[in-house]
């Protein structure tokens, strides 16, 4: 029988196969480059940032223990809860972050305070105080006086429209958001927020959280109450120290 004759190979141009060399090549790399900085290309992935197990077990250990602290301090007698010397407030969140409950989170942004070093006013009714105690260690509090509220207003302050920020260098933006409640200025808002008046709520809701400066000094990175040589809790007029310090 005879021998099928061999096909011939076929022809491929030189250019086409530097190209498919260039193509393959590029692949490499970009796959060499994915797993050097991540499947996405962010950082490079140290050994430490990869989580073991017992971390993973340590903090929901930490958050279930949060949660139980949580409901304890809510036994409280209502009338363990201090007295305010003043209706206005000044929170400042100084912790949390791995080792805290969903349901402590949920409560720091009901009060706005999603980031740590956030700060916000606030009036000192009973549910804000009993919020307050829920989260107790994860923020501090004190009165503010009127050259800090004026202060952090002119620094620090920012409105919100349309879920925007907007800077308060105009007091055609005051007057177009909060007019209506004879709100024209930024002296206004600065005298109503001072005097907790009657539409601190309104301007609250038009005001932003303020973003701090981490102090230098004056935290220690305790979670016990200040009264018992901590960070935490009420600081009464002592807050004003420590906004200085963050402004």
């Amino acid at each position: 029988m005879a021998e099928a004759e061999p096909q011939a190979l076929t022809y491929i141009p030189e250019v086409i196969l530097k190209k498919r060399k260039h193509k393959e090549e590029s692949i490499a790399l970009t796959r060499k480059n994915q797993l050097e900085l991540g499947q996405h290309g962010g950082k490079k992935r140290k050994v430490e940032d990869i989580k073991r197990p017992e971390q993973f077990v340590r903090e929901f250990r930490d958050k279930e223990l949060d949660l139980i602290r949580m409901k304890q301090r809510t036994k409280r007698a209502k009338s363990a809860l201090t007295t305010p010397n003043s209706k206005l407030l000044f929170v400042i969140r100084i912790h949390g972050k791995n080792d805290m409950h969903p349901k402590t989170r949920k409560f720091l942004y009901k009060l706005r305070l999603t980031r740590i070093f956030h700060g916000v006013f606030l009036k000192a009714t009973p549910g804000v105080l009993e919020l307050l105690q829920k989260v107790e260690p994860y923020v501090t509090y004190g009165y503010p006086n009127v050259k800090n509220v004026s202060d952090l207003i002119y620094k620090k302050g920012y409105g919100k429209i349309d879920n925007k920020r907007v800077p308060l260098i105009d007091n055609n933006i005051i007057e177009q958001a909060l007019g209506k409640y004879g709100i024209l200025c930024l002296e206004d808002i600065i005298h109503e927020v001072a005097n907790a008046g009657p539409h601190f709520k309104e301007i609250i809701n038009f005001l932003g959280p303020f973003s701090l400066n981490k102090p230098k000094e004056g935290l220690q990175g305790k979670k016990a109450l200040y009264k018992d040589g901590g960070d935490t809790g009420n600081r009464a007029n002592q807050i004003n120290d420590l906004i200085n310090k963050m402004n």
